[in-house]
């Protein structure tokens, strides 16, 4: 079983950045694919970014450029690093992770098997 916990949300003002930190237990992150996800108020869950095995990274169009995505085998985490935050990033940020995702369902909750808590981010304009 793998446990994930989110962390680094809060209230940050458009153009600044934040980190969310995702730190698993119960399987080492090398082992699994880990994805970040949002949910805005009325909307669905989306796809942000995701980190598979062997140090590749994928990204929604909307945060190209702006966010980053990485493990930090230290910690055990998948971090996501944001950048020139804009008022759409308001979202919950879960982080998510999977041992067998193919490649064509990354970008798809539903392929994910665990699931954090949430984190809320708030970017005021």
């Amino acid at each position: 079983q793998v446990q994930l916990a989110e962390s680094g949300g809060g209230l940050v003002q458009a153009g600044y950045s934040l980190r969310l930190s995702c730190a698993a237990s119960g399987r080492t992150v090398n082992m699994l694919t880990v994805g970040w996800f949002r949910q805005a108020p009325g909307k669905e869950r989306e796809f942000v970014a995701a980190y598979r095995r062997g140090g590749y990274t994928y990204y929604a169009d909307s945060v190209k450029g702006r966010f980053t995505i990485s493990r930090d085998s230290a910690k055990n985490a998948v971090d996501l690093q944001m950048n020139s935050l804009k008022s759409e990033d308001t979202a919950v940020y879960y982080c998510a992770a999977g041992s067998s995702i193919i490649l064509s369902s990354i970008r798809g909750a539903e392929a994910y098997d665990y699931w954090g808590q949430g984190t809320q981010v708030t970017v005021s304009s």
